[in-house]
């Protein structure tokens, strides 16, 4: 999964990160890769400190991740904001351009590359197994992207989701 947040924030990375002002050439390279590993990290971090339902909800929702309003996008911008400054000495402006410009690409890229039924490279089961470390408790987590990915009920809410994100909200914590 890191390998594709990785190439994920490669795809978004010329306006946000290359051609970023605030950023010096030399430390493109290091600031896609912190990006990502930041972003994997916090994923993992939301995962496992019990906010496993706030994850399935962003996922099945598809809808427009911004970096503010979304508590997960706001823990995920001051962490990855945060790694960038403390790791690759960046400073406050240029870490929060970088976060605030690229972030909601990237999610909003990776939620709807792992709702589309046509694209295998990402999906739920895999991913929350990358999050948590493959800590299942006898779970078959390939099985969870096709209940979100099943169709929407008659009041156009996926089948299982709310009930799922509780039960998996409650294993994880």
């Amino acid at each position: 999964m890191l390998e594709n947040l990785l190439q994920l924030v490669k795809d978004n990375a010329n306006d946000d990160i290359i051609n970023n002002a605030h950023i010096p050439n030399e430390k493109n390279d290091h600031v896609v890769e912190e990006t990502a590993n930041s972003l994997f990290e916090g994923l993992k971090e939301q995962a496992n400190g019990g906010h496993m339902q706030d994850l399935l909800q962003m996922f099945q929702s598809g809808g427009n991740l911004g970096t503010s309003g979304n508590p997960i996008m706001n823990n995920l911008t001051s962490g990855v904001a945060g790694n960038l400054m403390q790791k690759l000495g960046i400073s406050n402006e240029a870490a929060m351009s970088v976060v605030a410009g690229i972030l909601p690409k990237v999610m909003n890229s990776f939620v709807n590359k792992t709702n589309d039924p046509n694209d295998s490279s990402f999906n739920l089961g895999g991913i929350l197994g990358s999050l948590t470390g493959g800590k299942t408790n006898g779970m078959d987590l390939s099985a969870i992207g096709s209940m979100f990915s099943g169709g929407n009920d008659a009041g156009g809410e996926k089948p299982l989701g709310g009930a799922l994100g509780g039960l998996l909200g409650k294993l994880f914590k």
